[in-house]
């Protein structure tokens, strides 16, 4: 008997953005698999051109409502890289810490949120709410600590206001710190309840594997999302943010609004599994031993397990920031006035989001105003890699229902958490 399989998701749910799913069998045969982005392109670049030094963070801020403090971080040391600027340990410590607490915030939400639906059989986290109680109580008061933790450092919950080149425009009392430190203490055991939530469903991650090449920052002697160089599991090679370019490679694909990108293959991965590929070595001792129990080691190539990394990342993320306090408070918080002068440069600078890789640069005239940017998304650097996955995934399933390849297909679309409006920032279009 003849067997068609005509599969168009429009669009995918419980993801950010308008991503689509195409895919046409007949027969086992593949006709026509592919990874759409349908979504109109934003012109941030086009925007923050003529704009201050003074402006750029506070535009690009809202690129994306979940990734607000890492695009404003980006910026700012791309503005400083390009104006010769240098923030004090103090600051360096305190943007750090004001960086995780959107990466706890953000992974909460797509592990508890998104995620967890799909192991539990469920469309959204609200049947959840009746049948899994303790969870989403747990993800909730996770992912709130990410919020009053951005608040109290960055001035609000998202599109922050305290970062500005040279320092911050408020600095958090001692006091503050000290309350913040023993709410991530407490927040320990909850940490610990996902966890064991998540290894009790792991079972339920499809068993699929597909090397690719993983890419992120890379700082000897550190799990970093905000220091160091580029770096690749394809190379030992590292390269400097400021020639992001020559590792992105954007080109146009028929089938997305979005670029994608290649580096020494047709695709590559960025977010919390190829962190984990490029920096388990240097995982603290909670996280590791969390890493251990889910059995994760250097190497995974099972996109599905994006999201178990997340969870072994926000135990990361919490045992570093304690340590940060600790240093914060033994130095004591000092007042600053950071004061600068612009002028002419060009600076670039890459930052984790918690999807993956941010990428800034920024061309300003002797008067600090803005004459070029480019900006390079993680999601952006993700599509190549999920059709990829695609194509290496339907003919393994193509035997299942229709029904099934479908809930897999977007499964693994959900298990990058791709931030789709964010990475259709610029689209080139010529005129004939």
């Amino acid at each position: 008997m003849s067997r068609t399989i005509d599969i168009q998701v429009h669009h995918v749910t419980r993801i950010e953005g308008h991503g689509t799913i195409v895919l046409n069998a007949k027969d086992g045969a593949i006709r026509k698999i592919e990874w759409q982005v349908p979504e109109a392109p934003r012109f941030f670049e086009a925007m923050v051109r003529g704009r201050s030094w003074e402006d750029i963070q506070t535009i690009v801020s809202r690129i994306c409502g979940i990734c607000s403090v890492t695009h404003s971080l980006a910026a700012i040391r791309a503005i400083e890289n390009a104006m010769n600027i240098r923030g004090s340990e103090q600051t360096e410590t305190l943007r750090m810490l004001t960086h995780y607490s959107e990466q706890l915030e953000s992974h909460s939400l797509h592990v508890g949120y998104l995620v967890a639906p799909d192991l539990l059989g469920q469309k959204s986290v609200v049947p959840l709410a009746s049948s899994h109680p303790d969870l989403v109580k747990t993800v909730i008061r996770i992912h709130r600590l990410g919020n009053q933790w951005m608040e109290l450092l960055a001035g609000r919950m998202t599109h922050p206001v305290t970062l500005k080149p040279g320092g911050f425009a408020r600095l958090p009392a001692e006091t503050e710190l000290r309350d913040l430190q023993q709410r991530l203490k407490d927040i320990v055991p909850a940490l610990t309840t996902l966890a064991d939530a998540v290894l009790s469903l792991a079972g339920k991650l499809p068993a699929f594997d597909r090397p690719t090449e993983y890419v992120g920052l890379v700082n000897p002697g550190e799990y970093t999302f905000y220091h160091g160089d580029i770096g690749s599991t394809d190379t030992r090679e590292t390269v400097s943010p400021q020639k992001f370019e020559s590792v992105v490679n954007e080109y146009v694909t028929p089938q997305s609004t979005a670029k994608w990108t290649r580096w020494h293959r047709d695709s590559y991965a960025v977010g919390s599994l190829a962190r984990y590929n490029l920096n388990a070595d240097h995982l603290l001792p909670l996280a590791k031993e969390t890493a251990g129990r889910f059995g994760l080691k250097k190497g995974c190539c099972n996109p599905y397990m994006n999201s178990v990394a997340q969870v072994v990342e926000t135990v990361q993320i919490v045992e570093h920031s304690l340590q940060l306090i600790d240093r914060l408070l033994t130095a004591g918080i000092r007042p600053e006035r950071p004061k600068v002068t612009p002028k002419a440069g060009d600076g670039a600078a890459a930052v984790e989001a918690p999807r993956g890789i941010l990428f800034h640069r920024y061309v300003f005239d002797e008067n600090g105003v803005c004459e070029r940017a480019n900006l390079c998304i993680p999601t952006n650097q993700n599509h190549a890699n999920i059709q990829k996955d695609f194509e290496a995934l339907v003919p393994r399933i193509i035997d299942r229902s229709q029904d099934e390849i479908r809930h897999l297909l977007e499964m693994l679309v959900r298990s990058y958490d791709p931030c789709v409006s964010c990475s259709t920032h610029c689209l080139d279009v010529e005129f004939v």
